[in-house]
């Protein structure tokens, strides 16, 4: 989790508005918003206006900031049966929300015959795909890419002209990864 992510969590946590914090803080609300969206850094100065208006302690948040979580591992054991729901898909994601701030990644399990779209709201991002079981089929616009189990592919975001579909007989197991 960075910084901005945990200062949006003690504003939501006090049920308090971007417009209240930044007032109290001396900033702008659209300043603030970019800290909490990581787009910002703030100074040490300003940090400490938005602690207070937060009636958190900076030493604190720093510290939480410098001990959080840098290492996740999922183990195959720790999927389970997967239990997929009426759509035909399940992702099972590797980290929390807030640690989504650059990339993201995702084991997608997807049954025989079902399509999904990719992503949305993505702007110039880059996905990989690498088909662990089964066979893959990723549409980019007017291309189509036939990947087997073991096959990776590595491409250019476009939301509006993407999906994949799962055109074998089994379950298609992929690990999917992509920038924001």
């Amino acid at each position: 989790m960075n910084l901005g992510a945990l200062l949006r969590g003690h504003r939501k946590a006090k049920r308090l508005t971007l417009k209240a914090v930044a007032e109290k803080a001396g900033v702008s609300e659209g300043f603030l918003s970019q800290v909490e969206n990581s787009v910002k850094t703030p100074s040490l100065d300003t940090l400490m206006n938005i602690c207070a208006a937060l009636e958190i302690d900076a030493g604190g948040l720093l510290h939480q900031f410098s001990n959080q979580e840098r290492l996740f591992t999922v183990r195959k054991a720790e999927w389970g049966e997967v239990d997929l729901p009426h759509t035909g898909f399940a992702t099972r994601r590797f980290c929390p929300p807030d640690y989504r701030a650059v990339i993201d990644s995702a084991m997608v399990f997807l049954e025989p015959g079902k399509s999904i779209p990719v992503r949305k709201n993505i702007k110039n991002g880059q996905e990989v795909l690498c088909v662990l079981q089964g066979r893959m089929e990723l549409e980019l616009g007017d291309q189509k890419v036939l990947l087997e189990a073991g096959d990776a592919i590595h491409f250019f975001c476009d939301p509006p002209r993407q999906r994949i579909t799962n055109p074998g007989p089994g379950l298609a197991v992929t690990l999917w990864v992509g920038t924001m």
